[in-house]
């Protein structure tokens, strides 16, 4: 394939005695002699035969992992291969049966709740002192595993639609156009990612954009990402709902009481020997008592896994029908770049540390912040095409994915390839881009603060 970044390559340098310099070297592979990007700034690999593509100290990481770990994250792959040739042929069935099985088990971790709480009430109305402190022993920890229905975000971070009511706007347009309820708090970060959130009684949605991701974005790719967020309330994910949430936070609090705990042992004698074997008989009993929903959750996760991540191939393409499928592929590909993030903040942070300090007699000036944003989209628009490729290749040898619960990025965008190509059917005007940049102007500059703190 030719190479995107030939015309970034220096000027030849004047021959010498040796037959390859060092530049020479740079520029070609040493495996199959194919051509290599110089740019100092980025990964030299070779994209003909993958040389270098993941630098040697990541490669280390992955050699010391046991071979058990190896299998187990083969045979996950293959399950997520599977998943995907079933979604990309059109099957919408596949994982009704997974959902029914899971919220199934779901009953009677829930019924144990109930029951917990119940007994915790019947021995305070009815028994005695020592029965009553049992009683609220359990009464504690049913409330520790009760469904958490999560509150409304507030504070600095949170957006309130009189301040922004251009980026509601835009969120309530392209809520409409998916069938989606309306947003009803929109709260900005420091994440490179974005999220939605059902939460209160009322449950009401929360959107939580990260503003150096959304600085990544074209005006289009953003309305793809407000897209995929806002289909997760008509994609079927089922796993954010109270139901099966709950009971895997319940069954996540169940293995952390009952897990065995190491505690410090000293002393010598008879006593210390006897604390010794106690220490070990209880641990070996409570080892027993926490697998029980340790294994439950595991089947729950593994039964609501599949079904999740059909989901997110579904918002996929509800963002890309929103914002087109190359604003979403475009969005889905800047997801790779978070550590664009880092490198530009550590680079502004040490220009910052090295300006000279005022002296006593002189206010000292704040940090210069205001760098940080242009700073970062021009650092995104200097990443070449060849290192995009090179990220790309690297996530889908390690199947890298947003978190847990998503596919890995490389088949999101196999599977939007797959699909017929779809326009806009949301658009954002100049003037209200420009909007929705004011209304974020405060957040902009304490997220930067925020960022360069460090």
């Amino acid at each position: 394939m030719p190479n995107p970044a030939a015309s970034l390559s220096p000027s030849p340098a004047p021959p010498t005695s040796s037959p390859s310099t060092s530049s020479d070297r740079r520029r070609s592979c040493p495996t199959c002699s194919g051509p290599v990007d110089p740019d100092p700034r980025f990964t030299a690999w070779c994209p003909a035969c993958e040389w270098n593509l993941v630098p040697a100290e990541e490669a280390a990481e992955d050699c010391a992992k046991s071979a058990k770990d190896l299998a187990r994250e083969r045979a996950a792959a293959e399950r997520t291969e599977r998943l995907f040739e079933e979604v990309a042929a059109g099957r919408t069935d596949i994982t009704r049966r997974d959902w029914l099985a899971a919220s199934a088990l779901a009953l009677p971790v829930h019924a144990v709740t109930l029951a917990v709480a119940g007994a915790a009430g019947w021995l305070l109305v009815t028994g005695n002192t020592p029965l009553r402190c049992l009683g609220a022993l359990l009464l504690a920890v049913a409330f520790l595993l009760r469904p958490r229905l999560g509150r409304v975000p507030s504070g600095t971070c949170v957006l309130a639609r009189s301040e922004a009511p251009a980026l509601y706007g835009l969120a309530d347009r392209v809520a409409a156009e998916l069938g989606a309820p309306p947003v009803g708090v929109i709260r900005v970060t420091e994440d490179f990612n974005a999220s939605m959130a059902v939460v209160g009684l009322r449950r009401r949605s929360v959107l939580t954009v990260g503003l150096p991701l959304w600085e990544a974005l074209d005006d289009q790719q953003r309305i793809a990402l407000l897209g995929h967020e806002f289909a997760h309330h008509v994609n079927g994910d089922n796993r954010r709902g109270l139901w099966l949430g709950s009971a895997m936070r319940a069954l996540a609090h169940w293995y952390e009481l009952a897990r065995p705990s190491e505690r410090p042992r000293g002393g010598y004698g008879v006593i210390a020997l006897l604390s010794l074997i106690g220490d070990y008989l209880s641990n070996a009993f409570l080892h027993l008592v926490s697998q029980l929903p340790y294994r439950a959750y595991l089947l729950l996760d593994r039964l609501t896994a599949r079904a999740g991540q059909q989901a997110e191939y579904r918002a996929d393409e509800l963002g890309a029908r929103v914002g087109s499928t190359e604003a979403a592929r475009g969005a889905m590909g800047a997801m790779l770049l978070g550590s664009a993030v880092g490198t530009v903040t550590m680079r502004l942070r040490a220009e910052i540390q090295s300006r000279p300090r005022a002296g006593r007699r002189e206010a000292a000036p704040g940090p210069d912040v205001s760098a940080l944003w242009p700073q970062l989209r021009e650092h995104l628009a200097a990443i070449p095409p060849l290192e995009r490729e090179r990220l790309l290749r690297r996530s889908r040898r390690y199947g890298h994915a947003v978190d847990a619960s998503h596919p890995p990025t490389h088949l999101r965008l196999a599977l939007l390839a797959r699909r017929a190509p779809l326009p806009a059917a949301i658009t954002c005007s100049p003037n209200e881009a420009a909007a929705i940049a004011a209304e974020l102007a405060p957040h902009r500059t304490r997220i930067a603060r925020t960022l360069l703190a460090g």
